[in-house]
């Protein structure tokens, strides 16, 4: 299919919020390539539409919660789509699951693209992508959607960050909420404590009472006023952690993803899991420091920032891979990140500073 034939593209960034982000780099080298094309994006969370909306590489971005809206209007929706006749469709890096490759066929482009992976492929019925590359342990997901891109012809080679787009209002914002709490001036360093819930993926955290314990040391030795950030399901996370700690932190609540993106632009740090939040924060190009555990920062390190990893290097570990299986532990106490301490963390913030503020070792 030559390029000239290709109006129409649809994406699919189905996962979730953090790899929608992940794709971003992809939608510039395609827009780039078929700059007359229409690209629709198909997502299914509320907060990865509001991190692409205003994305200008993107004509329309469709938010369909096939979850909540069930298979028979699922079904009703993808029969819809299919009549949009696009020419090619690109399922975004990582699909491993049997429902993504169903959605992908029923959504009837003339060219499907997407990945195979080395765990329960045929189960997940990945064949069901079309033209396909095999997933590679050694590729950041960025790369892998990089990678299938190259099945279009494109030369992904020139290195391109995320990119998260704010409107001036969006900023307007989060100058407002500092200013209301006396927090425009200082050094400001974010929190994220949570992760994604679903199959199990909760153990992924750090301990809450060690990011609690991390607010006062950081507090002491750097003076930092401490941001606690997370989605409307940690609630409860963040005023715990606000609870346990001897000074006080600031819950970030009741914002948008774009809000929530302006406010961590406005931190000089930003402290995680790995989660959503991190790649927002590297889209905007905040340094992480990170905590690992049964997942391989290989596939999602930071991307486009400075970062610090920090993890316990076990013989099992890293044990996650792609793919609706539940995250289990096959020693049963998640030690890869249950034994992470936090004087590890505070170690790492402070290269990570010292680096920020002399990037040439001066």
């Amino acid at each position: 299919m030559h390029r000239e034939e290709i109006r129409k593209i649809l994406v699919m960034c189905l996962p979730g919020i953090g790899d929608t982000l992940l794709f971003t780099p992809a939608l510039r080298f395609l827009r780039e390539h078929f700059p007359q094309a229409q690209i629709w994006v198909l997502v299914m969370f509320k907060g990865s539409k509001e991190v692409l909306e205003r994305n200008p590489l993107v004509d329309r971005v469709l938010l369909w919660e096939f979850i909540k809206e069930g298979a028979f209007r699922s079904l009703k929706f993808l029969l819809g789509l299919r009549r949009q006749r696009f020419d090619i469709s690109i399922m975004a890096y990582p699909a491993n699951r049997i429902e993504y490759s169903l959605v992908h066929l029923l959504a009837g482009a003339r060219r499907r693209y997407g990945h195979r992976y080395k765990h329960r492929d045929l189960s997940s019925l990945n064949f069901l992508h079309g033209r396909t590359i095999r997933e590679n342990d050694q590729r950041h997901n960025v790369e892998e959607n990089l990678a299938l891109l190259q099945l279009l012809g494109l030369d992904t080679r020139r290195p391109l960050s995320l990119e998260l787009f704010l409107p001036d209002e969006d900023r307007a914002f989060a100058q407002r909420w500092l200013d209301q709490r006396q927090l425009e001036s200082g050094l400001l360093i974010g929190f994220h404590a949570g992760t994604a819930e679903f199959k199990n993926q909760a153990k992924r955290r750090w301990a809450r009472e060690k990011f609690s314990l991390l607010g006062d040391a950081l507090a002491e030795e750097f003076g930092a006023k401490i941001l606690i950030f997370g989605g409307p399901d940690e609630e409860e996370l963040k005023r715990e952690i606000i609870r346990g700690m001897s000074g006080p932190g600031s819950e970030v609540s009741s914002t948008t993803m774009r809000q929530t993106a302006a406010l961590i632009e406005r931190c000089a740090l930003f402290v995680s899991n790995d989660s959503a939040l991190m790649h927002t924060a590297a889209a905007m190009k905040v340094p992480c420091v990170v905590t690992f555990g049964p997942t391989n920062p290989k596939w999602v390190y930071p991307y486009g920032t400075r970062y610090r990893i920090v993890r316990r290097e076990l013989s099992c570990s890293p044990c996650f891979y792609y793919s609706a299986r539940p995250l289990t532990c096959g020693r049963g106490d998640f030690a890869c990140i249950e034994e992470i301490e936090v004087d590890q963390v505070i170690k790492a913030i402070r290269y990570l500073l010292a680096d920020v503020q002399c990037p040439n070792g001066d």
